[in-house]
Order: C-alpha cells, then structure tokens, then sequence
C-alpha cells in the first residue's frame, strides 16, 4: 500500500510547536502576575491533554484484544499518541512547584486547622505526591514503549508472536489502566479539595479520557485520513463503527457521571456534597448544564442516527462538540476546588492549554510521520481486508 502523506502535516507541526512555545511563554508570564490561577490553569491544561494519550492506550489495548476492524484505521493514531507520554512526564514537572497554590494538604496554615488534612498527611505529602507520579508515568511509558516496540516488530515480520506479545499486555493493562489513573487523580485532582472523595470518581476520569481522545481522533482521521494510504480502508463503514463506539462511551460516561451525582446527593454528607456544591454555584451552574446538553443529550439523541455516524462530516462536528465540551468539563472539575462562589476563568487557562497542547500535537505529529499508517503484517487485519 502506498503511504503519501500530505506535505501540510509538516507545515502543522511547526505551527503547533511555535503555538506551544508562545503559550508556554505566555504562562511563564503568568506565573509572575498570579501564580494560584496560573497553576490551576497549567493542571487544566495538562490534564486535557494528557486524557488523550491515555484514552487512546485505553482503545489501543482493547483493539489489540478484540481485532475489531474499527480498530485498524485508527491504530497508528492510538500509537503516536501514547509515544507523546515522555513530553508529558516532562510538562508535568512545573506543577511540583505549585503545590502549595493547589493542595491544602501542601499548605501548612490549612493543616493546623484542618483535623482531616492532618490525618491524611501520612500519604498526602509532597515526597509521597512525588513518588507516586512518578510511578504512574514510568508504568504509562514502560507500557507505550512495548506497545509500539511489537508493533514495529509486527510490521517487521510474518511471525504471529509480536501479535501474542500485544494480546497479552492489553489484558493486564487495561487493568493497570484505571488503577494507575486512580492513584494519579487522587493526588492530582480530588485532593484539591480538604475531605471530598469519591470511588466513582476515578473511573468517570477514565471513561471522559477515552471519550475525548476517541472525538479527537475521530477529527482527525475524517479531515486527514481520506488524503493518505488510509482511503484504502477507509469507508462509510469504518465512520460508522467509531460512532458507534463513540454513542456507547457517551452513555458510559452518563451513567457513572448520574450515579456518582445521585449516590452523593441521596447520602447528604457534607464532606461528599461540597464538591458538588461548588460547582452548582454562581456561573459554575451554568456550565453542568452545558456539559448535560452538549456532552450528553445532544450527542447521544444525534448518534442513535445511522445516517450521522456514516457522513464523515457530520461525526466529525458531532466529535469536535464532544471534544470541546470535554475541555470544558476538565475545566469544571479542577477550577471550582479554588474558585467557589463563582465562574472564573484566568487569561492564563487558554495559553495553558494552547502552550502543552501545541507542544504535544507537535510530537503527535512527528511520531505519526515515522511509521506507515496502514498496519503490516497483523493476520487479524488480513482477514478483515479479504472479508
């Protein structure tokens, strides 16, 4: 199969480096004018793109389970995506530095008056925060760097073992998934807030994870797909599959985001409902039912269409609704924690999330250059072709 590539991909990965080293300019700047607001913005910036690296090791583990033929477009998109979590663990690094602006757990003023956050400090404390993350990013590189090495290695050879290799890492991993995403969210994002916590929380992440990097492959593989080698497997069908895919994360994400709502509501408890609190109040309310409307009702009422899920261009505006809802919704879950009686958001917040992201799209893009974006060699893939 032939494997040309449009010769504006390289255009786009210079403009997104320049982007991303203009916004991370931009929040540097920040950091010397507010440094509370340019914190949580860097987080929400960071968080956004780093639940699409890891959404995507999410699909890429349970494609190489399954062998759907959804999968096979979007493989080498799933790939480059996971190969960007090295400049993610290095992004990260800022945010040590900002603990104190974040965590009440890190402010010595909030702990002496804090009956909860002193008992806590056990594990939440800057040496075990450290520690942790930098656990979690080693297992989420170990596992990118062997889920693209057998890759290579199945492009490479006939030999069906790379293809077994690939099998047996995605079952644990999609185990190792979540719960590496538990830990992480624990410190990074619930603990933002002295004594809320959630057990559906996690796993809500994980889900919102796969949806939006699900929407943002989705983008691009509809606007760049059809000019490269993927217009040989690309059809109606394969738009069709991935909104299907994309309708059932929709209603996944629905279910738990309602059940962790009524579960808290139902109990009353003010160490539990405060979350909840802060973010129906002032402007905040505003933005729970925009996140009901477009990242829920919306979507789902249009995906139960099979006509929308087979016009390329109609999934593609569906996926770039649900994939700026998302934006918004990591927005809403990170900045009420500091900002409570009313909507905020810093001018820093958009160049966070310009500045990481044009840095990651960069490295996205490169990575997507330096491999065929047709899979060789998988035999689950040439017994889709031939059917």
């Amino acid at each position: 199969m032939s494997d040309e590539r449009p010769i504006s991909i390289n255009h786009a990965r210079k403009l997104s480096l320049v982007a991303g080293i203009v916004g991370l300019i931009a929040c540097a700047i920040g950091f010397t004018i507010d440094r509370r607001a340019s914190f949580v913005s860097y987080l929400f910036g960071f968080l956004v793109w780093l639940g699409i690296s890891l959404g995507c090791s999410g699909f890429l583990m349970i494609h190489h389970l399954t062998g759907g033929n959804w999968g096979y477009p979007v493989r080498r998109f799933f790939e480059a995506a996971i190969k960007t979590m090295p400049i993610l663990a290095t992004l990260f690094v800022p945010i040590l530095f900002g603990l104190r602006q974040l965590y009440p757990w890190a402010n010595p003023a909030d702990i002496s008056v804090d009956r909860i956050l002193q008992h806590k400090q056990a594990y939440m404390n800057p040496p075990g925060f450290l520690m942790r993350a930098a656990i979690v990013f080693a297992v989420w590189m170990l596992g990118a760097q062997l889920l693209t090495k057998w890759s290579a290695q199945q492009d490479a050879t006939y030999s069906v073992e790379p293809t077994k290799k690939l099998r047996k890492l995605s079952g644990p991993g999609l185990v190792i998934y979540p719960l590496t995403v538990t830990f992480a969210y624990v410190d990074w994002v619930m603990s933002m807030e002295a004594d809320w916590y959630s057990t559906i929380f996690p796993l809500l992440v994980c889900v919102g994870q796969m949806l939006s990097a699900l929407a943002f492959i989705i983008i691009l593989l509809g606007s760049y797909g059809r000019r490269t080698s993927l217009h040989e497997v690309l059809s109606k069908e394969s738009f069709h599959y991935l909104g299907n895919i994309l309708l059932t994360f929709t209603m996944i994400w629905a279910y738990l985001a309602y059940a962790q709502l009524i579960v808290i509501w139902s109990g009353d408890l003010p160490h539990e409902i405060g979350w909840y609190l802060h973010r129906i109040a002032g402007g905040w309310r505003w933005i729970a039912v925009a996140l009901l409307v477009f990242h829920f009702f919306g979507p789902f009422f249009l995906l139960l269409f099979r006509g929308m899920k087979r016009n390329p261009q109609i999934l593609i505006t569906i996926a770039a609704v649900i994939f700026a809802t998302h934006i918004v919704d990591v927005w809403w879950m990170v900045a009420p924690s500091l900002y409570q009686k009313s909507f905020h958001v810093s001018w820093v917040a958009p160049a966070a999330l310009v500045g990481i992201g044009g840095i990651w799209l960069s490295v996205f893009l490169k990575q997507l250059e330096r491999t065929p974006l047709v899979p060789l060699n998988d035999p689950r893939f040439a017994i889709a072709v031939s059917t």
